[in-house]
């Protein structure tokens, strides 16, 4: 089936192989569910393990990335041509597993890294045989990323990696993550760090859960003592990591500015569409804050005008990629706006609940189990203005680059890391 797809040269093609696709490999309650129901009605007869199964055979399409070259997973289809097959799979809700890999470790090895560490780390991570973090912020190293301390120092055809990363989402999870480490601290800061590629199922990787508010566990601290990672495995050349970064940290700001980004749904709840309909559904119910409410009615068609704004900014950047650029300060641009927005659409749903958003049934000890998925996300989505950038920090970004401001006096400009004091 995916040699009909690869074949696909116009959009009319696209959705009629697309559709086909869908009748043979989607199971048939699946479709049944999503065509009479939608999405709320396939997550309800469709556990996550059951689709974690059968995602390889959406990997296999060339579907989960349509744009990439088919050697790397995907079929090489234009924005226009991926754009037509995903109107097609929308009503199915086939969310891409992997997100970290698929947006971070992925746009930094099409930017900077070779065509054998393309060939060998793309395929399983479209298919998400091989899971993906990122190994970036530091205790003393999370806005002002650049004063990293992690140390990689090489050993022949190894570098030995020693540190602490904190923050790393999905670290508990993960069998490879990119990392950063300072593999010279006699230039500045930015001069002497390193991009690599290292295995977390290896000695000297030691990773300890952090639980969040909302209960579940997300994010980790990783401690390296010494693990190893193969020098075929470092991103670009030595020393020039920080260029590397830009590219996984771009795709960061875009994974999270929400949708039309890419790689996921939304880091933390749900959009202005489902809000719109939850609203209409309330109306027909008789209930607080329906579509016959004129106060949430203008609060929700202000969000949804927003959203569509954000997309068409996240658009103009993967139009930019697509074309061979590097995303630029747009990126900052979609992640300032979306966290926010993002923010404002959580705090919105669960004011939906009413009471409801404060108390709720269940097991006095099953906190986060009974917790509505409306407030798990307003909680979730308190991260948006902090992970992948704070907000503060991508103000800058736009001031700099975007509107030309002189950047802000640092008396340490220039100096070597080892002399630029730390907290």
């Amino acid at each position: 089936m995916s040699d009909v797809l690869a074949r696909c040269r116009t959009a009319d093609e696209v959705r009629a192989a697309v559709h086909g696709w869908i009748r043979r490999s989607v199971p048939a309650p699946w479709r049944t569910a999503a065509e009479s129901g939608g999405r709320s009605a396939v997550r309800r007869i469709r556990t996550p393990d059951e689709y974690r199964l059968w995602y390889p055979e959406f990997a296999r399409s060339g579907l989960v990335v349509a744009q990439w070259p088919a050697e790397y997973g995907g079929l090489g289809w234009t924005m226009e041509l991926a754009q037509a097959a995903e109107a097609e799979l929308r009503p199915y809700h086939l969310p891409r597993l992997n997100p970290l890999g698929l947006n971070l470790t992925a746009a930094a090895l099409f930017a900077h890294g070779s065509h054998e560490q393309r060939l060998r780390f793309l395929p399983p991570l479209v298919s998400n045989e091989e899971v993906w973090c990122q190994l970036f912020s530091e205790p003393g190293a999370g806005s002002d990323l650049a004063s990293l301390a992690t140390a990689a120092v090489r050993e022949g055809d190894t570098w030995r990696i020693t540190g602490q990363k904190v923050w790393t989402t999905w670290a508990h999870l993960a069998d490879f993550g990119v990392l950063l480490a300072r593999t010279d601290p006699d230039v500045p800061k930015r001069e002497g760090i390193t991009y690599f590629l290292i295995d977390m199922r290896q000695p000297g990787v030691d990773v300890r859960p952090l639980r969040h508010i909302g209960g579940e566990v997300d994010f980790n601290e990783v401690f390296l003592d010494g693990a190893a990672v193969p020098d075929v495995q470092r991103v670009g050349e030595v020393n020039s990591g920080w260029k590397v970064a830009r590219s996984t940290l771009s795709g960061e700001r875009q994974m999270v500015s929400g949708a039309g980004s890419g790689g996921v749904d939304r880091i933390g709840g749900t959009g202005a569409g489902r809000l719109i309909r939850l609203a209409q559904e309330r109306e027909e119910q008789g209930l607080l804050y329906g579509w016959d409410d004129a106060d949430t009615r203008h609060t929700l068609v202000r969000l949804w005008c927003e959203e569509q704004i954000r997309s068409w900014t996240n658009s103009r950047v993967r139009a930019g990629i697509a074309a061979g650029f590097s995303p630029g300060p747009e990126s900052s641009i979609g992640k300032v706006h979306g966290s926010e927005l993002n923010q404002r659409l959580q705090e919105t749903a669960a004011r939906m609940l009413g009471l409801g958003a404060t108390a709720w049934p269940g097991d006095p000890g099953g906190y986060a189990e009974d917790m509505p998925a409306e407030v798990r996300a307003m909680l979730r989505s308190r991260a948006n203005t902090i992970e992948g950038g704070t907000t503060e920090v991508n103000k800058n970004i736009l001031a700099e680059r975007v509107l030309g401001l002189p950047k802000e006096p640092d008396p340490w400009e220039g100096k070597p890391w080892r002399e630029v004091p730390r907290g």
